[in-house]
């Protein structure tokens, strides 16, 4: 995703991108007698008085002479940045010694800002190195950045020589690591001791669930059942609470198997069927089936493996040799499974027999566009785009997506003659879509959301988990009217008055909301019945997975 802004030491990042993007073929030849790197920039001091999280005190520059210091520039919402943080543990985990990795949260969003709340993403994304507050762009400035996530790589005397934007992996860097580092370790300029670190995980409490991303009730069969995403399981309860099953071992895994051994990676997205249950397993990539009755967990599409080509349009694959990008929410319809499919911004469809998947809408934009479906070709103008679909909701004649990184509520036709439409949102803006919003309710045009991901249909209304405003709302789909029910803008904790930290599931049954209060580590329940009133659900029983 592309910002842009005015960079203080000029084009420094193209410099980067365009003189130091040195293959590691070059670099290898280039031997442990010659320099590695044709250019170099001097970097400057990070400013003082910024914040720092997994460390006990603001990092110098200066003070990390002899290693290789990699400079991640993200912000917690975006779907990019989320799919480079494996690939950067692999390099923590291959170069303990000779590099330290930075992160540079600079915000999009304004809740982004907030230092707590990228602690709570740190947490979440199980973040091992130091991560500085740059809420108001300067280090980005510094480096001329202008995308998330963009990287810079800083060599043992200090100096910038390579640069990219847009995701990376563990294989780039680490051949760019491998052939410089006999250099620096041949001139005696490495120091090879462990930085150390106060991370802010060493300071947390167990809690019966963890980020909870997504929830479904079952009204008929009064169940609920949450996606216990940072332990890794689903968990199912009554809607009074009372515990059921635990499906998943809490390991982080993608193994099959029965409720006990089965292995999930950040599960997200549900929809019921009967007794089969469908789970977006997000960050293992994979769609998995969960058989309620024989209770067991079944792979039904995905890889394994992040889908980093272009995906496949005009036509449906057969999933079992279909690599999936991040799917986020699930919604059936007519035998069909819709995705969220977050990472190429498109929402996918899958046969009820299974035969195939394919894309259904988006054409592969980051942006908030209407209009027809899909093209037959990746990119092409004048067909619907969207930014970072995370929820879906359906009245049987749209399906209603959250659209999280343009803050806006789209509807998808399941008749492929109507073009994509946005109940409240910004299409209907000339540029700057994907940086509009707020906290504004109104009728259509006027509203304002901030990431909201989580979205149910209920009764003739569209409910929003309006995510970075820390509120729930609700939508009229007809003209878009949109008010608040419950929340005070701002991250908390409590029933009266109800606050919310970044909820990014809801659901509805029995006249009641039913929401995943992420940050909070909680399950809300609003009662439209009883004048909104918020209560929180306990889970008797429920207790954190056993670790191995």
């Amino acid at each position: 995703m592309k910002r842009s802004h005015g960079g203080i030491y000029g084009a420094m990042l193209g410099a980067l991108i365009v003189g130091f993007c040195v293959s590691a073929a070059v670099i290898q030849a280039a031997g442990a007698a010659e320099l590695p790197f044709a250019r170099r920039l001097k970097v400057q001091p990070f400013p003082d008085g910024l914040k720092w999280i997994n460390t006990a005190a603001p990092i110098e520059i200066a003070a990390l002479r002899g290693k290789f210091v990699l400079l991640d520039f993200w912000t917690l919402g975006c779907i990019n940045c989320m799919h480079v943080i494996p690939e950067l543990k692999k390099l923590e985990a291959a170069y303990p010694k000779e590099l330290v990795v930075i992160g540079v949260h600079s915000a999009k969003f304004q809740n982004e800002k907030d230092t707590q709340n990228i602690t709570e993403a740190v947490l979440r994304y199980k973040l091992e190195h130091p991560v500085v507050n740059d809420a108001d762009f300067t280090i980005w400035n510094a480096f001329s950045v202008r995308a998330w996530p963009t990287f810079v790589l800083i060599d043992p005397e200090g100096f910038a020589v390579w640069g990219r934007s847009g995701e990376t992996t563990f294989e780039e860097i680490d051949n760019l690591l491998r052939g410089a580092l006999p250099y620096y370790r041949k001139k005696g300029l490495l120091d090879e001791k462990p930085l150390k670190l106060d991370l802010a995980a060493a300071r947390v409490q167990q809690t019966p669930l963890r980020f909870p991303g997504k929830i479904l009730a079952d009204e008929p069969g009064r169940r609920l059942f949450i996606a216990d995403s940072n332990h890794n399981r689903i968990v199912v309860a009554r809607l009074d609470g009372t515990l059921i099953a635990t499906i998943g071992s809490g390991a982080t895994g993608r193994t099959d198997g029965t409720f006990a051994t089965a292995e999930f990676n950040q599960p997200q997205g549900m929809v019921l069927d009967g007794q089969t249950l469908y789970v977006a397993d997000t960050s293992n990539h994979l769609i998995r089936k969960v058989n309620l009755a024989k209770q067991t967990v079944t792979t039904i599409a995905g890889t394994g493996q992040q889908r980093r080509e272009v995906p496949p349009f005009g036509r449906l694959e057969q999933p079992p040799r279909t690599a999936l990008n991040s799917p986020w929410a699930l919604w059936l319809h007519a035998g069909d499974l819709y995705i969220a499919m977050a990472g190429p911004h498109q929402i996918w469809r899958m046969r009820g027999d299974g035969s195939g998947i394919g894309v259904y809408a988006g054409n592969g934009r980051e942006d908030i566009v209407d209009g027809p479906l899909v093209p037959k070709k990746p990119y092409q103008e004048g067909f619907s785009s969207f930014a970072q679909p995370s929820g879906l909701a359906s009245d049987g004649h749209w399906l209603y997506v959250a659209d999280a990184e343009g803050s806006s509520i789209r509807a998808v036709p399941f008749d492929p003659k109507k073009d994509v439409r946005t109940v409240v949102g910004t299409s209907h803006l000339p540029s700057a879509r994907l940086f509009t919003y707020g906290d504004v309710d109104g009728r259509g045009r006027d509203v304002r959301l901030q990431h909201a991901l989580g979205i149910v249909y209920y009764e003739g209304k569209l409910y929003i988990a309006d995510t970075y405003n820390h509120k729930v709302k609700a939508i009229d789909p007809a003209d878009g009217t949109t008010r608040t029910l419950a929340g005070v803008g701002k991250a908390g904790r409590s029933d009266d008055p109800p606050a919310f930290a970044e909820p990014a599931g809801i659901t509805a049954a029995a006249g009641k909301l039913y929401i995943a209060d992420t940050n909070n580590h909680l399950i809300r329940v609003l009662d439209l019945r009883q004048g909104n009133k918020v209560s929180t659900l306990t889970i008797a029983g429920l207790a954190p997975p056993q670790r191995k």
